[in-house]
């Protein structure tokens, strides 16, 4: 009973869960029925779930039947409507179909229009795809065609800067073209290419300076030489109307005593001649000689391409190069003027040039380097003068070399390089300059002596009397009194001596002017050169006049009066130097002219000539019929000697003699051996031996103490009978020495830093103190 209840209740509850899922299945989509279905599988009454599910299919099927049924007539009414529409729209299909066909037809020219239209739309968008792309690739091909015709003009830094922009700006746009693809592989050998054209051009360059150096060196000198005029013009301005005359005013004074007779006076420098010819002319400047345009390309390319330095250690390279070719003088520079000038030519063509590099490029060249090859060029421009002036025996030339190294110095001093050692080597070859001078006027003198007739001049007018007294400074109260014709007391040679003497004095100051050195040093330099002419070159003329065999005493008694006068106006050549220097002769560094001097020492040799004269002469037998020849020439021995000895202390004693020095000594003592040397050779019969020494005495044993520096023997025996030194006064050699000590104090200007001047001066005081003792004691 139990079990039917529990049966009876399960199979309701199975009906009511089939009936759940029976509307489940009704009300659910399809797609969700999946779960439904398995959840009835998934039990054990799906047989009668299937029962139920025939059942409500069959119930669906009866009312559908009914619905059906119940709307039949309105779907048969559907149908015959549905059946009537069909005709009709077979009607429309037909009227369609004709439609269409006509509208295909007359569309068919459209339709082709239209694809025309279609492919013209597509060309033009082609096209403009294809102008945009071009737009981007024409600058490309545009700065390409631009390179290159850079590169055909030789405009090489704007094509590297070209070839820049072209690189990193325009061809990064179009990097995928294979045409810009062939430029990139490209661009490296372009550079090489820029590269190595513009070094061939810097190597042009200086091939093209080291050859046109000299003109541009001409052209800077001539520059240097037209400021140097103005700048002479300007300084001669304010001295006109000035009270002193000024140098050129001593000039034209000079010039109007020197007669034609005179030999030529030396000339002026062609240097300054040539140049004052183009004075009126422009002369363009040195620079705008050269292009320097490929230096400073290749300059800027090298830059540009990270290679600087290796530019400028070439560019350098190759000019050391060149220097060391211009510094290297020809041959036979030395033959001729042109030769030095061309060669200063090259060596100022040559540092303009680096000038201007250093002043117009940054860093290419610098100072350190600049002042190198200065260096260089100084050391070995002096060597190279040094040993070429030496070869030359000219005084013209060497004038016109010393005024063309000026020019070259003040040419390259106003470039900044220093030129202090060209104008010291220029006071070493003054002393050459000198030298050939001293040749020159000794040929002079020579000729001078030797077309001399020894006889007073006669003069037969007035003009003839001022012309004379015009080339020489004589004045006679007594003879001007006399009347025409007299005569004057000297030769010719005396008036011809003196010009020249004025003329060699002219020379030397034409050498002076340009080198920077003072009145002083001028006037100094002068008056050295004018003793050496005198004490020297004229001293020795006249000496080989005197010594002739042939000479008589008629000229050699005109050679002594020719001698005085011209001792006399020895001030006036004074005179003559002060005028021309400005350099008062009070100046206390003043050096004196030692023509006096030079004609006292010739004299007494004159008066031994006299004397061989009466001895061999027609004086001789004159004097031969009227007394005994053999006193009378023992008197006439003697008492030339006695003169000479005297004539000979008085030289070293006298005022005007105010320095002495131990060579001056040396060479004075020289001359007394001489003397002496005659007086041995026992030249008069009857003299006892050294007799004829005896009139020399004093001066040897002068000459003795002082040269052996005797002055410990001399101040023990001082006043012994049998004293070596007997015959020296204290007072003589106190006098002496006084000369010596001045000499030493003043010429010496490094004296006080030398141990052995200093030694020597504390001696000369001690010995000078010792002599004043002496003196002092005799007199007490």
């Amino acid at each position: 009973m139990e079990r039917g209840k529990m049966a009876e209740a399960e199979s309701l509850e199975t009906a009511a869960e089939h009936e759940r899922i029976l509307r489940e299945i009704e009300s659910t989509d399809t797609a969700c029925i999946g779960p439904t279905l398995r959840s009835v599988y998934d039990g054990e009454e799906h047989g009668r779930f299937m029962e139920k599910l025939e059942t409500r299919i069959r119930n669906h099927d009866r009312e559908i039947e009914k619905m059906c049924n119940f709307h039949y007539q309105g779907f048969v009414d559907s149908i015959t409507e549905l059946l009537k529409v069909r005709g009709e729209a077979q009607k429309l299909k037909n009227q369609v179909t004709d439609t269409n066909g006509k509208l295909q037809h007359e569309g068919k020219e459209l339709v082709i229009a239209m694809e025309e239209l279609k492919q013209c739309r597509l060309q033009q968008r082609n096209i403009s795809a294809t102008v945009d792309k071009l737009m981007l690739c024409l600058p490309v091909l545009e700065m390409y065609s631009k390179l290159r015709d850079q590169m055909k003009t030789k405009r090489h830094y704007p094509a590297l800067k070209t070839l820049e922009h072209l690189e990193h700006t325009y061809l990064p746009q179009v990097s995928h073209y294979r045409f810009c693809k062939v430029m990139v592989d490209n661009i490296p050998k372009l550079r090489e290419e820029i590269k190595d054209v513009s070094m061939s051009d810097l190597k042009d360059f200086l091939e093209s300076i080291r050859k046109h150096s000299d003109k541009i060196g001409e052209t800077a000198m001539k520059q240097a030489q037209q400021q140097r005029n103005l700048d002479n013009i300007v300084l001669q301005q304010p001295r006109i109307g000035s009270k002193r005359k000024s140098k050129k005013d001593a000039y034209i004074i000079f010039d109007t005593e020197i007669e034609s007779t005179s030999p030529k006076s030396e000339q002026d420098s062609g240097i300054l001649d040539v140049e004052d010819e183009e004075d009126d002319e422009e002369v363009p400047g040195a620079q705008d000689l050269v292009d320097f345009s490929p230096v400073y390309r290749c300059l800027h390319i090298y830059s540009v391409l990270g290679a600087r330095e290796t530019f400028e250690n070439y560019y350098r390279k190759q000019r050391r190069k060149q220097a060391r070719l211009v510094l290297q003088p020809p041959s036979n520079m030395h033959e001729t003027l042109d030769g030095y000038r061309k060669y200063f030519n090259q060596i100022v063509g040559f540092f303009v040039v680096e000038d201007h590099i250093l002043h117009t490029t940054q860093g290419l060249v610098n100072r350190a380097y600049i002042d190198e090859l200065w260096e260089m060029a100084l050391s070995k421009t002096i060597a190279a003068l040094r040993t070429h002036s030496s070869y030359c025996s000219d005084p013209n030339l060497v004038l016109d070399l010393k005024n063309l190294i000026v020019l070259f110095a003040d040419t390259l001093q106003v470039y900044g390089f220093p030129v202090n050692q060209l104008f010291d080597m220029l006071l070493e070859i003054r002393d050459q300059y000198s030298e050939t001078l001293l040749k020159k006027w000794a040929g002079i003198f020579r000729n001078i002596l030797d077309s001399d007739n020894y006889s007073p001049i006669p003069v037969t007018s007035e003009e003839m009397y001022k012309k004379v007294v015009g080339q020489f400074p004589f004045q006679d109260i007594e003879l001007e009194k006399q009347l025409f014709p007299k005569k004057f007391p000297f030769s010719e040679f005396v008036p011809k001596v003196y010009n020249q003497i004025k003329e060699f004095i002219y020379a030397c100051l034409k050498f002076s002017e340009d080198l920077h050195l003072s009145s002083t040093e001028i006037d100094d330099m002068i008056r050295k050169s004018t003793n050496l002419l005198l004490t020297r070159t004229l001293s020795n003329s006249l000496q080989n006049v005197i010594k002739r065999k042939n000479i008589g005493l008629t000229e050699l008694v005109q050679i002594i009066i020719n001698t005085t006068h011209l001792e006399k106006s020895c001030k006036y050549l004074e005179e003559f130097i002060t005028n021309i220097t400005n350099v008062l002769p009070e100046t206390v560094h003043t050096t004196k002219l030692y023509g006096t001097t030079t004609f006292k020492v010739r004299g007494p040799v004159v008066w031994w000539n006299c004397f061989w004269c009466i001895q061999s002469g027609t004086f001789y037998l004159t004097w031969l019929c009227f007394c005994k020849i053999g006193k009378v020439a023992q008197t006439a021995c003697m008492s030339a000697c006695k003169h000479l000895a005297t004539s000979l202390m008085q030289l070293l004693l006298e005022a005007e003699v105010r320095q002495l020095t131990l060579g001056a000594l040396q060479q004075f003592n020289l001359d007394v051996r001489e003397c002496e040397q005659f007086a041995r050779s026992g030249p008069v019969p009857g003299f006892q031996e050294d007799t004829l020494q005896l009139a020399f005495i004093d001066l040897r044993q002068l000459l003795d103490l002082f040269i052996q520096w005797d002055w410990s023997t001399y101040l023990a025996d001082y006043g012994q009978p049998n004293c070596k030194y007997l015959r020296v006064n204290p007072v003589t050699a106190l006098t002496l020495l006084e000369k010596m000590k001045d000499t030493s104090r003043k010429n010496n200007m490094f004296a006080q830093f030398r141990k052995n001047e200093r030694d020597k001066q504390k001696l000369i005081d001690t010995v000078a103190k010792q002599l004043r003792g002496l003196i002092s004691s005799h007199h007490s």
